[in-house]
């Protein structure tokens, strides 16, 4: 991926080493059952943030000035990416005649309190509504290539990308009619909402990669195949078989492998969000 000559981007806060205390979700046998289910393209933190909470002491990064090259450039990308999807969502809300509001993005370590809760890095990256800020922990895109077989920089970026995906749909008011709806449906129904929004995310995913790669040619040969690798990896059917040697289809939340790769395809090829709409048809 062509990133080192794009902008960088003002709204990421750097809240790495921070001292954070108090009850955090996260740790133990648990966490590694989330971190299976929603380390990846995780969405609204509330499925997470809703289960027993407890304490850990995951370690904190040293300071800026003792953290390594890769650290640092790897914080360098994140604001790269987050400017590029900040360029593409504001032309997309002026064609249709809105005002983009910009999310911000905030790097921690270890654990992070946002306005969904406490969570710990176990948890993935994920997108809160309720301050609408994109949470990530570097040590992430480690799990990213080595737990789910997803390296290059393009499969990380395609993880900033559908996070951000999530501020949009929160900005189009369709994350809010969705909760609503999920209110008052049984459990499997709620599911099967929740996967629709997860694949409009992936979708969106993909708008962005069509509309950036048309203004400034940021793709590289083989940089399409790394996030469609990546949203393979962590469909809900891979996922179950890894941790539970089973699939569990109605307690999907996020779509199999084959939907998120189908939606983000979708996205990528028209660069039309006109085209992302997973609740008007089929997945």
């Amino acid at each position: 991926m062509r990133w080192q000559l794009g902008r960088r981007s003002d709204n990421v806060e750097d809240r790495r080493g921070a001292s954070i205390s108090g009850p955090v979700v996260g740790g133990g046998i648990g966490a590694l059952v989330l971190s299976l289910i929603v380390a990846l393209l995780g969405g609204d933190p509330s499925v997470i943030l809703r289960e027993s909470a407890r304490t850990d002491n995951p370690p904190v990064n040293s300071p800026r000035s003792s953290r390594s090259a890769a650290e640092n450039q790897a914080a360098d990308f994140v604001s790269v990416v987050l400017a590029d999807t900040e360029d593409v969502w504001n032309q997309v809300f002026r064609e249709k005649g809105r005002n983009y509001v910009e999310p911000k993005l905030v790097l921690f370590s270890g654990r992070v309190e946002s306005a969904c809760g406490l969570a710990s890095s176990a948890v993935g990256p994920f997108y809160c509504p309720a301050d609408q800020k994109v949470y990530i922990d570097l040590s992430f895109y480690r799990d990213l290539k080595n737990k789910f077989q997803a390296p290059g920089d393009f499969a990380q970026a395609y993880v900033i990308a559908h996070e951000v995906g999530h501020h949009v749909q929160n900005q189009l008011g369709i994350s809010d009619k969705v909760r609503s709806l999920q209110s008052r449906v049984g459990k499997t129904q709620a599911n099967q909402l929740s996967v629709r929004l997860e694949l409009q995310a992936d979708c969106f995913a993909g708008v962005w990669a069509n509309r950036a790669q048309r203004s400034r040619q940021i793709l590289e040969q083989g940089d399409i195949e790394e996030a469609i690798n990546a949203a393979s990896s962590i469909g809900d059917d891979r996922l179950q078989e890894r941790s539970q040697g089973y699939v569990v289809p109605d307690s999907f939340t996020h779509g199999s492998s084959a939907q998120r790769v189908t939606w983000f395809k979708r996205g990528i090829q028209s660069g039309d969000i006109n085209q992302c709409d997973t609740f008007q048809q089929s997945i």
